[in-house]
């Protein structure tokens, strides 16, 4: 029989104490990669990096701008080079040659809805090819909120898929109804 303070031997609570293999930094790849000097702010969107973490919309106080380096953050970096993306969306099928401009204006909200808070996630590159809109993004997340918004405004599905180098694909298409 066990005691009071005797530790449980069922295998949730041994695999809920097991760590190994947990990523204790959770921020995107993008940002992972690059070291920065803190504060430093960004060039080209003005996102401001302190206390390890990018964000826009920041109020800029004087102890910082004259303390901060003036860099371009990794997100720039990554849309300025437009072959680097950790997110893929595919938007397929007839209603999408239909009505372009409004999917490409969703889009763009939620990138700016997303980029507001989370400078570092932007949109690579947008490109129509006749049959299919490719969306390349600096992250999964948005990738994965395109994808969903989309659902929610418009109807269709969007299917995921996740490879092993961390890139998010993203398929929605939308079902046209047949008349009744």
């Amino acid at each position: 029989m066990k005691g009071p303070n005797s530790r449980p031997t069922n295998k949730g609570m041994v695999r809920a104490l097991n760590r190994r293999g947990t990523r204790a930094d959770m921020s995107p790849p993008v940002v992972r990669k690059a070291a920065v000097k803190d504060p430093s702010i960004c060039d080209r969107c003005g996102a401001v990096y302190t206390a390890k973490t990018w964000r826009g919309g920041r109020r800029l106080t004087s102890e910082l701008l004259t303390a901060a380096t003036y860099t371009t953050c990794p997100a720039c970096e990554q849309v300025k080079g437009g072959d680097e993306y950790y997110g893929r969306v595919l938007i397929r099928g007839a209603f999408a040659g239909k009505n372009l401009d409004r999917i490409s204006a969703r889009i763009t909200n939620v990138e700016k809805r997303a980029t507001a808070t989370q400078p570092e996630r932007k949109i690579v590159s947008q490109e129509w090819d006749g049959k299919a809109l490719e969306v390349l993004t600096t992250s999964q997340k948005l990738a994965h909120r395109i994808g969903r918004e989309l659902e929610k405004a418009f109807g269709g599905r969007a299917r995921f898929v996740w490879d092993d180098e961390g890139t998010l694909t993203t398929t929605w298409q939308h079902e046209a109804r047949a008349p009744r």
